[in-house]
Order: C-alpha cells, then sequence, then structure tokens
C-alpha cells in the first residue's frame, strides 16, 4: 500500500545526483515528483553520521529515486541538498509504503 496520494499536496523538482565528474558533481535529469513537505528546522545525523540541520522534509511514495546528494527544488522555488533518504516498508501491514528526504 502506498502513500495516499490525497496527502502529497506539493510538486518538488529532484535531480538525482549521479557522481562527481571532471567538472563537479554531476545530476540527472530534473523529475517532478508529487510530495508533502514540510518546512522544519531537525537535528540529524547525514549520511556520514555527523550531526547536522535539516531545514526541510520531503515525503513522498516508495518509488521515489532521489540519491543522497541529490537536489530537490521546493514548492517555493528554493534549492536545496538531499542529506539523508530512508525507505519505509512494512511488507504484509496494512500501513502505506513511503519515502523520506531531509534536505539541508
Amino acid at each position: 500500500m502506498k502513500l495516499p496520494g490525497w496527502l502529497l499536496r506539493h510538486t518538488v523538482t529532484i535531480e538525482p545526483y549521479e557522481g562527481a565528474g571532471a567538472y563537479g558533481d554531476v545530476f540527472g535529469e530534473p523529475t517532478a515528483a508529487a510530495a508533502l513537505v514540510a518546512e522544519t528546522v531537525k537535528h540529524i545525523r547525514d549520511a556520514t553520521g555527523t550531526v547536522t540541520v535539516s531545514t526541510a522534509q520531503v515525503y513522498a511514495g516508495p518509488d521515489l529515486v532521489c540519491p543522497v546528494g541529490s537536489r530537490v527544488i521546493l514548492p517555493d522555488g528554493r534549492m536545496t541538498r538531499v542529506l539523508t533518504v530512508s525507505h519505509h516498508t512494512a511488507p504484509g501491514l496494512p500501513v502505506p509504503e513511503s519515502t523520506e528526504v531531509y534536505c539541508e
């Protein structure tokens, strides 16, 4: 079961991180995704284990492709980077599957 569509009130644009190139970071084609965005300040641990601050959290369906380091354009036009990504699944249980993205 996926996160209900009626909860996904925002649209974000994801430019997936593909790695480092000769001239800096390389990103894939931008894609729009339905999401629920919460712009709150939270202390989190990033992919390296360092405590950092997230100023926006994006909740989307389980099929969202958004690796750590990707660029995200929020509904207000602000561009931010992905700090952590969590996939929430519960096979066999009647709870929605989702992807949770913490951004700078």
